[in-house]
């Protein structure tokens, strides 16, 4: 079993539902990210989404679109992401690491390399966002050889032949997206990610977790009654938005950023078992 195989087994087991953060690899400063990714995980991380900054990131709205520009600009590439994990790894061989990003970096660097270096930094899963199942077949085989899990997105506007693509070729766990538009966005339907939710579950036996628009407790329990896992990325990258080199205002940022979890993981944690 691959770690995050691992991570919702002992999970389901003990009744819990998965907390999942997203973070921007290298915001608001590249020293930043390592420690960030252990604090996660001490205030109720049960594995952690990654990014990748790219320059055209089509999927994400304005916070995290902002994070990869600062990201950029303070010179995170995807190699030294890839590196962050593995400096995170020395210390943590439990907590499931997802890279989510881009094909872009991933072709200049050259998928055989990609592969490799995440192999080697101990990266668990992977998810691109502008790779669609149906053409990701080596690709994915290749990772699942090297226990990586590759993970796709799920939406409400999937098409029934690319939803079955999805299914088949999924690994980890299913992301799906809750309503449409771009990360960070307002309005969420419960009832309806809900129906929907319930739908994958019954066609696949891979955990089915739920991000986009999910903003405090209320809302991760709402989503949790019908999800296996929670993943949360705009209310927590929003606390960088404004902080720039000022090591004072990065340490508030990331008080309010783990107050967040802690609000999360407990709201998560009363759900009846």
């Amino acid at each position: 079993m691959t770690r995050i195989e691992t991570t919702f087994a002992t999970l389901q087991a003990n009744g819990k539902k998965a907390l999942i953060p997203y973070v921007m690899a290298g915001d608001p400063k590249p020293s930043v990210t390592v420690d960030l990714l252990h604090d996660l995980v001490k205030h109720g991380a049960d594995m952690i989404e990654l990014g990748l900054p790219f320059s055209d990131p089509m999927a994400d709205g304005e916070t995290i679109a902002l994070a990869g520009e600062r990201a950029l600009a303070g010179g995170t590439s995807t190699r030294q992401a890839i590196e962050m994990v593995a400096k995170f790894r020395k210390n943590d061989q439990d907590t499931p690491i997802i890279l989510m990003g881009y094909l872009n970096p991933v072709e200049i660097i050259g998928y055989d390399n990609f592969i490799t270096l995440c192999t080697d930094a101990g990266v668990d899963g992977l998810l691109m966002v502008d790779l669609p199942a149906a053409e990701a077949g080596n690709f994915t085989k290749q990772l699942a050889d090297k226990q990586i899990n590759e993970i796709f997105l799920l939406s409400p506007t999937t098409l029934p032949e690319r939803r079955q693509q999805v299914l088949k070729s999924c690994g980890g766990y299913i992301y799906y997206v809750s309503l449409k538009g771009v990360t960070g966005s307002a309005s969420l339907d419960t009832n309806e990610v809900g129906k929907q939710v319930q739908a994958i579950k019954a066609d696949t036996a891979l955990p089915v977790c739920v991000g986009f628009g999910i903003r405090d407790g209320a809302s991760a329990k709402a989503i949790g009654q019908y999800a296996d896992g929670v993943i949360v990325g705009s209310e927590l990258v929003k606390n960088f938005a404004n902080v720039g080199d000022d090591n004072g205002k990065i340490e508030q940022a990331k008080a309010s950023l783990l107050a967040k979890m802690d609000e999360l993981r407990l709201a998560l944690d009363s759900l009846e078992r």
